[in-house]
């Protein structure tokens, strides 16, 4: 009987650790695909377009760093940037700042029609942008904000509310009403509420908040493409075009731009993953 037992736990622990290593096989396939063309991007930004064409998936040895200078100048990243860091700064400001007043009084404040509003927010989840599109570009033609920075931030601001204020609202629901009412009991009026108590304590809820808004306005495509004609006021989002010729395209310049493009999101992440995954762990857990 003893020898049975050992050996079904033997087969248990068995089970066990293969059931372990096939997770982690098949967590490690998946890393490979999702990082396999940021390797990709880094190979070809220091390669010759004609080590490209004669061996794209090998290393760049040696590597050639005339790329990355070029795209800077030809790809006018020197403009784009700054244009891109006053889009992102606005937009995820502005988000944060209306998501958040409206996630408490929809989560913490009764009054009729608290639901009502709440589900026109979600509403606003579920409409595409592209449903959007030409009665927005109308709007902001009748109101001569096209062209200018309002027309992009005005608009990427209202786009990004709903899910903002969707997301804010769940964490303020999650927070406990005590707080609250000792808060007031020792005088605070609803704003001294949301300041002082609640607002730090969703803090992890807002950056994860802010790193999606940030992220989302740096990626930026179609809308300055549609809303901003001015080339100096155009993100980064579109300076891709410039690598584009009529007949080929500079694939070395064009993994350059892409380096260029994402760098200063992944610095953001890194800068704030650990509240960021404090954030979405919180919201799932919730």
């Amino acid at each position: 009987m003893a020898r049975r037992q050992a050996a079904g736990s033997r087969r248990h622990r068995l089970i066990r650790q293969v059931l372990g290593l096939a997770r982690y096989a098949i967590l490690l396939f998946f890393v490979v695909i999702f990082i396999l063309p940021f390797v990709w991007s880094v190979f070809w930004a220091l390669k010759t377009e004609e080590e490209i064409s004669q061996d794209p998936f090998a290393p760049p040895i040696p590597p050639h760093w005339d790329n990355l200078p070029r795209a800077w100048t030809q790809g006018r990243y020197s403009r784009y940037i700054p244009n891109t860091l006053i889009y992102a700064f606005s937009i995820t400001t502005g988000v944060c700042l209306i998501a958040g007043l409206a996630g408490y009084g929809l989560a913490r404040i009764r009054f009729p029609g608290r639901q009502l509003i709440f589900n026109f927010f979600l509403v606003g989840l579920m409409v595409p942008f592209f449903a959007l599109m030409i009665p927005l570009y109308t709007m902001l033609r009748d109101l001569h904000l096209l062209g200018t920075r309002w027309g992009l931030i005005i608009p990427g601001i209202g786009l990004a509310v709903p899910f903002g204020t969707f997301l804010m609202r769940s964490f303020f629901l999650a927070l406990p009403e005590e707080l609250s009412d000792a808060a007031k009991i020792d005088g605070c009026n609803e704003w001294g509420v949301f300041g002082r108590v609640m607002l730090p304590l969703a803090g992890p809820g807002l950056t994860t908040l802010a790193v999606f808004e940030f992220m989302w306005t740096w990626n930026m495509f179609i809308e300055p493409l549609m809303f901003v004609q001015r080339d100096e006021l155009r993100p980064v989002g579109l300076a891709i075009y410039f690598f584009q010729g009529r007949y080929t395209i500079d694939r070395g310049m064009v993994a350059a731009g892409v380096l260029l493009t994402i760098a200063p999101v992944i610095i953001m992440y890194l800068l704030l993953q650990r509240k960021f995954i404090e954030g979405v762990t919180a919201g799932a857990l919730k």
